[in-house]
């Protein structure tokens, strides 16, 4: 009998890493799109010829990859799970791929980059997500994208294959799945990508979604699946109001997915933190995005923000890990969370001298103190007149918050309540 699906480590996750990397990393051109000359959503992607951006692959050996390290600082940042590009839109395979040609494994590295990362990952318990592109911009029958077909249209480019071509092209797709859902163990989520180049129904998404709940019972998968998904992915935006559901929003460092040394605008660790307790508070999950160099290394710049936020989350995890979205945006200005009987309040705007809580059971409001100072703060509460003669009044809280206890990043108040007023 098929265990039922365990979906809870989605749930309590809130913090992932994405990694985009693949032969292009070594020229530091963004991955895929700069083979058909960019795209509007990528202001930073360089355009060169399609043949010299496959050409790359005669070169990749990434001798500074550890994926160990990769996981360890994941680990520490208090990710809970990681997403790894198994083959972008070039249709370069980062694994041992019997079906295609153009894989790592022929390339000078001649290691199968997933099967590192993936053992690497989980020997450090971390949950795992394999992504990959449902078009394929080198396979002959999709068709291949050629510099005739230039300047790319989005939605309309490559064109339509032949009925015989598609075929071909959806038995590859299925076997590829099929030996990534077979050759790395357990697979907690996929991340599918690419299907706007083609008509919802030319994808037989049917087919995929039932071969990968075969194979992986348990897995998720997100709703780039055209009529599939389990989860609802957000791109570079933490939506106003929380999608019905499951929900992520996959965010880079700068404006690229692939490391982009011609893409300077980098996100400071703060606004990286911020966006992380803004997904927590609507009860979604960050995915952040690390983009590797061509050798495998992380840039410094990616490092320096994630010791930052490593140093932040040693101190404050307790306020995203397995909490459910806080107050209403009406009781707090800012995001919340909650576990039990404990609300965490983000401060995302330093405040003046005080804070204001409002729509609270006032007399079951029993501390309010600095989540990882441990520092107790001076509150007061207020209600109007006639409900203070009632034995459970709904009121509000004021809350004195002096410079000293102020984080760098985001400062984070625990409130504590009877857990029957939670």
């Amino acid at each position: 009998m098929t265990e039922p699906a365990d979906h809870a480590w989605f749930d309590e996750a809130r913090f992932g890493m994405f990694v985009h990397w693949d032969h292009a990393s070594q020229r530091g051109w963004e991955l895929s799109w700069p083979l058909v000359g960019g795209v509007f959503s990528l202001p930073h992607c360089q355009s060169v010829p399609v043949e010299e951006y496959h050409a790359l692959a005669a070169t990749f050996d990434p001798r500074a990859w550890d994926p160990g390290a990769l996981a360890r600082r994941a680990v520490d940042a208090g990710m809970r799970y990681v997403v790894l590009t198994t083959r972008h839109h070039s249709g370069f395979s980062m694994y041992d791929s019997r079906v295609s040609d153009r894989t790592v494994m022929r390339s000078p590295c001649g290691r199968d980059l997933v099967r590192e990362a993936v053992d690497a990952f989980r020997a450090a318990g971390l949950r795992i997500g394999l992504y990959y592109s449902l078009s394929d911009w080198s396979h002959p029958d999709y068709p291949a994208f050629t510099e005739e077909m230039k300047p790319y249209v989005f939605g309309a480019s490559p064109p339509l294959p032949t009925n015989e071509q598609a075929g071909r092209f959806r038995s590859y797709v299925l076997e590829q799945l099929r030996e990534l859902m077979t050759g790395y163990g357990r697979i907690d989520i996929v991340w599918f990508d690419g299907a706007w180049e083609r008509p919802a129904p030319w994808w037989h998404a049917a087919e995929i979604e039932a071969l990968l709940r075969a194979l992986q019972p348990h897995i998720l998968i997100n709703d780039r699946l055209p009529g599939f998904g389990d989860v609802a992915t957000s791109e570079q935006f933490v939506p106003p109001t929380p999608p019905g559901g499951r929900w992520e929003t996959c965010l880079t460092m700068n404006e690229s997915w692939g490391w982009n040394p011609d893409d300077p605008h980098l996100k400071s660790a703060r606004t990286i933190v911020q966006a992380l307790c803004e997904t927590a508070g609507r009860g979604g999950n960050l995915l952040l995005n690390v983009s590797p160099m061509g050798d495998g290394a992380l840039p410094p710049e990616q490092v320096e923000r994630l010791d930052a936020i490593t140093a932040w989350m040693a101190r404050h995890s307790s306020a995203i890990h397995g909490t459910a979205a806080g107050l209403e945006p009406w009781q707090f200005y800012g995001p919340s969370t909650r576990r039990g009987g404990r609300v965490h309040l983000f401060l995302l705007m330093r405040p003046d001298e005080s804070v204001t809580v409002r729509g609270l059971p006032v007399r079951r409001v029993r501390r309010v103190s600095v989540l990882g100072a441990d520092v107790d703060l001076p509150w007061r509460s207020r209600m109007p007149i006639l409900d203070q003669l009632r034995d459970d009044p709904t009121g509000e809280i004021e809350v004195d918050v002096p410079a000293g206890v102020l984080d760098p990043l985001v400062t984070v108040l625990a409130l504590d309540l009877d857990e029957a007023a939670a």
